[in-house]
């Protein structure tokens, strides 16, 4: 019989489902969409039942395509940066805060005033979308339900929770940690001094885990299947792509764009950041949280489909007959833009036409990835860049990001490299180190 590792990735807008057998083949795929919860200004939430409705029904899907596989193992990658508060059975007590969130300017504050060299050591800068400013918000708006809490968790673990009864639910990995602004990126653990000098409840912080480690079975298609911890999607997705020492950029609802170091540098304001990996080592990210979303949104305004709007870009001359798009519709993180920043199209004109805004739409938030990419400090040595994420399929998009970076741009045709990743880590935890294969397009380079 077929052995299969099943890996998900658990996305702001929707979870992906792969099954990947022992020679690297994804079999079998499926993907379920869910709205994002904005019950006020500035927030962004989802219940974590939506997510597990998600992975049943992508679950469901993919299932006929296994009758005749066994399921090795499962593992989970998520977003990022999220705050699920749990009790100790891991039942979430109200939905999840996620990194769209903007609620917690103020307490962001409390990381600005922690002494130098404690914020020197988070190596990161400070974002109110991330763990650790929202569960502060958290502990001084509802009080009531963190004093009922066991646990903050981060999405993928809370989604894992609710498959794998009777295991401790408080754990995370190092990948995840890493990225709730309560990290020592020099200790490798959990900062004592920005929990005590931003009043998080420390008890709520949970036990961190190898990435490969397996912490239960699920009953998935029939059987218990070992689970394993799991991983960020950011870094997942950099493992499956195979970059190595390239960089990389995901496309999806934001923007990332990674560059693996060797050792993380403590930093006291930097403009970009420095996580943990699933597999030990550590990687920079500049980071935009309008991507795939701004063209979302001029989707809409529009009235186009996303392939209607990529069909429109490649329609329009380079330079979008002079219209300019600033993608920045949510605010941003700061190096690029900042958080007050705002979106909008300039340089309109009578001759202006749908065409042209849909081209200026693409060329802005790729415009936007090349300042992020620069501020990687990439070596000018014109290698080429890996593309993933839904955002990067079409052939107009590789296109202007190759001229954007002045380099080649090659994409990895892949529906979700972080799902691979998570599948990777699944066999890595059960003895199977496992190689992905698929179809990367040739390079495609700027145009002079």
């Amino acid at each position: 019989m077929r052995e299969v590792l099943l890996g998900a990735d658990l996305g702001t807008s929707g979870l992906k489902l792969v099954a990947l057998d022992l020679d690297g083949a994804v079999v079998a795929e499926a993907e379920a969409g869910y709205a994002l919860d904005r019950p006020g200004p500035d927030r962004a939430e989802t219940e974590v039942r939506t997510w597990r409705s998600a992975f049943d029904e992508t679950l469901a899907a993919i299932a006929p395509a296994l009758a005749a596989s066994r399921v090795r193992a499962f593992g989970l990658a998520g977003q990022m940066h999220g705050a699920v508060l749990v009790d100790a059975g891991g039942a979430a007590l109200r939905p999840a805060l996620l990194w769209p969130d903007r609620r917690a300017v103020a307490e962001a504050g409390l990381w600005r005033a922690l002494p130098v060299a404690d914020r020197a050591a988070l190596a990161n800068p400070i974002v109110p979308g991330m763990t650790g400013p929202m569960l502060a918000w958290l502990a001084r708006h509802e009080p009531e339900v963190v004093s009922r809490a066991a646990a903050v968790l981060l999405p993928k673990d809370a989604l894992r929770a609710t498959l794998v009864p009777g295991a401790d639910p408080r754990v995370t990995d190092r990948s995840d940690a890493s990225a709730t602004l309560l990290w020592d990126v020099a200790a490798d653990g959990w900062s004592a001094a920005a929990v005590a000098g931003t009043g998080i409840p420390a008890q709520l912080l949970p036990a961190v885990r190898p990435s490969t480690d397996v912490v239960g079975t699920a009953e998935l298609l029939g059987a218990a299947v070992p689970v394993v911890v799991g991983g960020a999607d950011t870094p997942l997705a950099l493992l499956a792509a195979g970059a190595g020492t390239a960089v990389q950029i995901n496309l999806g609802t934001g923007v990332q764009v990674l560059r693996p170091v060797a050792v993380p540098r403590p930093t006291a304001d930097p403009l970009v950041h420095t996580y943990a990996d699933g597999t030990g080592g550590w990687y920079s990210m500049a980071a935009l949280v309008n991507g795939g979303s701004a063209w979302a949104w001029v989707c809409g305004v529009l009235g186009m489909s996303w392939a209607q709007l990529f069909e429109a870009a490649a329609a329009s001359a380079p330079g979008a007959g002079g219209v300019r798009f600033r993608p920045f519709l949510a605010g941003e993180r700061g190096g690029v833009a900042g958080p007050d920043d705002r979106g909008g199209w300039t340089g309109l004109h009578p001759d202006t036409t749908r065409v042209d805004l849909a081209r200026a739409a693409v060329e802005g938030v790729l415009a936007a990835a090349g300042a992020a990419f620069g501020l990687l400090d990439v070596p000018a040595d014109g290698s080429p860049v890996v593309l993933t994420g839904g955002g990067g399929r079409s052939a107009v998009v590789q296109q202007i990001l190759a001229d954007v970076l002045g380099r080649p741009v090659r994409h990895v045709r892949v529906r979700s490299a972080s799902a691979v990743g998570a599948a990777m880590l699944a066999g890595r935890g059960t003895g199977a180190d496992v190689v992905p294969r698929w179809e990367a397009g040739p390079p495609v380079g700027p145009r002079c």
